[in-house]
């Protein structure tokens, strides 16, 4: 990423935005985890959060459909008109991805940079044998449904798993 960097390739989310999804969700308040694939890849897009944008930049198409779900769903719910996500982080949904950093107009081009080691080792933590039981993970795309190998069934069970547009896997813990 360094020589991306130094041969003037643009890199998102900024420097200072990376670990965003710390900042907002400190690991010992998680209650659920969305986990998606790598940032947004646009200008004024990604800021540390998955599915979320910065203001004032408009929705992006997949968060548009998460909206359209969650209308369906939820009785009252009403989409934003913007695309930041930042208050449901402080509520407690850690908002992931499983490549943390992605070049300029090129999706995955993260993938392999050893992010995958990092984030695993966040969901084993939140996910694992030793970690507190009754969250939630919702794991959107293949990127990230690929993850669901390092959650440890038997601590989240009983466990369900479903698939609904736009493709995730949700795992639900119900044992307290």
């Amino acid at each position: 990423m360094e020589q991306e960097k130094k041969s003037g390739a643009i890199i998102y989310p900024p420097e200072n935005n990376i670990y965003s999804f710390t900042r907002f969700t400190p690991l010992s308040s998680v209650k659920v985890i969305i986990l998606g694939q790598d940032p947004y890849h646009g200008p004024n897009q990604a800021h540390g959060l998955c599915f979320s944008v910065q203001d004032p930049t408009p929705p992006p198409p997949s968060l548009i459909n998460i909206y359209k779900e969650l209308e369906n769903d939820i009785e009252g719910f009403k989409s934003p008109n913007h695309g930041n996500l930042t208050s449901w982080a402080q509520q407690g949904v850690l908002l992931l991805n499983t490549s943390l950093t992605v070049r300029k107009g090129s999706p995955a081009s993260h993938s392999t940079l050893g992010w995958e080691i990092f984030t695993d080792k966040i969901i084993t933590y939140l996910g694992g044998p030793n970690s507190k039981p009754g969250k939630v993970f919702i794991l959107w795309g293949g990127h990230a449904q690929k993850k669901g190998k390092v959650i440890d069934r038997v601590n989240i069970f009983p466990f369900f798993f479903f698939f609904f547009p736009p493709n995730f896997l949700f795992f639900l813990s119900e044992r307290e």
